[in-house]
């Protein structure tokens, strides 16, 4: 018996655990590189996931978003059960929207949008602008979580745009590496410097427009998404009084 067990066959030893590993790392990045199968990539497509109500399109995603805001600045948010959501979570995730936005303590996106564990992707820091580390976690949300939408949210009364502002017009220098997110900021305010409005309100807008623009052509992930009608990237800015979020890009 034991020399007939897949113990006494390498081959077949290391392809099981080949197997195991590539459905540890998420079907939507093997289905992309062409590492599964065609059999094995159909069980994996077809498989149900966490949270089946958040495989949706992109505009059923930006549109489920926005009611949430809405319930949100309304002050009618729903209770949520959050043992059940744990519960339902252990063996994965499929959020239906993944956010870049800014690190500040008065914006919470999963608040701001009514939703639940496991439905949003957040990726945050000051300023809300595109790292590689945040692209790569972007790149993630969307090719092995299969999240159809990516907000990028700015905000009012920014302080890291605040600061580049600082930077350009006083020639400010921050201590550490405060400066490094004034100088990364810099074009946003370049762009509007001059321009008829307050300052502070344009350059977070104008920073949101160009995330987007950076978002819509830095990846050949993303791009090849949204040639397939699986993703849509549109920006926000959050407004500190009401909880609502206007769309902009």
């Amino acid at each position: 018996m034991s020399e007939s067990s897949d113990s006494s066959h390498p081959s077949i030893t290391n392809g099981r655990r080949h197997f195991l590993h590539l459905a540890g790392l998420g079907a939507g990045a093997l289905l992309l590189a062409g590492a599964l199968p065609g059999n094995i990539a159909r069980a994996a497509e077809t498989a149900t996931p966490p949270k089946p109500q958040n495989a949706i399109g992109p505009d059923s995603a930006l549109h489920r978003l926005m009611e949430g805001n809405h319930r949100y600045v309304k002050g009618t948010s729903k209770t949520h059960d959050f043992k059940a959501e744990r519960e339902a979570l252990v063996t994965g995730q499929n959020p239906f929207v993944a956010i870049l936005s800014c690190s500040d303590s008065r914006i919470g996106p999963e608040y701001a949008f009514d939703t639940a564990r496991g439905d949003l992707f957040a990726v945050r820091v000051a300023g809300n602008f595109v790292t590689d580390e945040g692209l790569a976690s972007l790149e993630y949300a969307v090719v092995v979580l299969g999240a159809p939408l990516i907000l990028v949210l700015g905000h009012e009364d920014c302080g890291a745009m605040s600061a580049s502002i600082k930077a350009v017009k006083d020639k400010t220098v921050f201590p550490g590496q405060i400066q490094k997110l004034a100088i990364a900021l810099q074009p946003a305010v370049d762009k509007v410097m001059g321009q008829p409005g307050n300052l502070l309100a344009n350059a977070t807008a104008q920073n949101v427009k160009d995330t987007v623009d950076k978002l819509n052509h830095a990846s050949p992930l993303l791009t090849d998404a949204m040639s397939k009608g699986k993703l849509k990237i549109v920006g926000g800015v959050y407004r500190l009084a009401t909880g609502k979020v206007d769309m902009i890009a």
